[in-house]
């Protein structure tokens, strides 16, 4: 899911994100979604030859993830929005990606912006 975003909702490069959260209901989702977009072959055959490219792992989940935080069923997303916008305004950055995945391949992904100073 993380592609999406970057790609039809604004102009963002990965350099742009300060947050990423990526929930992780199984690390090797994360794992392979990450591969995934480092991969121009990938891109070329499943996104048009949208290439994001290696997105930043220090910027990935520093307060700990969805095995380490928890996942609460049917809450999920609210836990990942509240962490993303708690670590931008702690001065992460301005913009937060946010990505999830669902029982039967389906997932999701918003980019968050922090107004203002504070």
């Amino acid at each position: 899911p993380c592609p999406f975003p970057l790609r039809y909702l604004s102009q963002l490069v990965p350099v742009d994100i300060g947050v990423i959260e990526i929930h992780e209901a199984f690390a090797g989702q994360v794992l392979s979604n990450l591969v995934a977009m480092e991969s121009k072959k990938f891109a070329d055959d499943h996104l048009d030859g949208f290439h994001i490219g290696e997105l930043p792992m220090d910027k990935i989940n520093t307060l700990g993830g969805s095995l380490s935080l928890g996942h609460p069923f049917g809450a999920t997303g609210g836990r990942l929005v509240t962490t993303a916008s708690n670590r931008m305004v702690r001065g992460e950055g301005k913009y937060a990606l946010i990505a999830a995945c669902a029982d039967g391949g389906i997932g999701h992904a918003c980019i968050l912006e922090r107004y203002g100073d504070n």
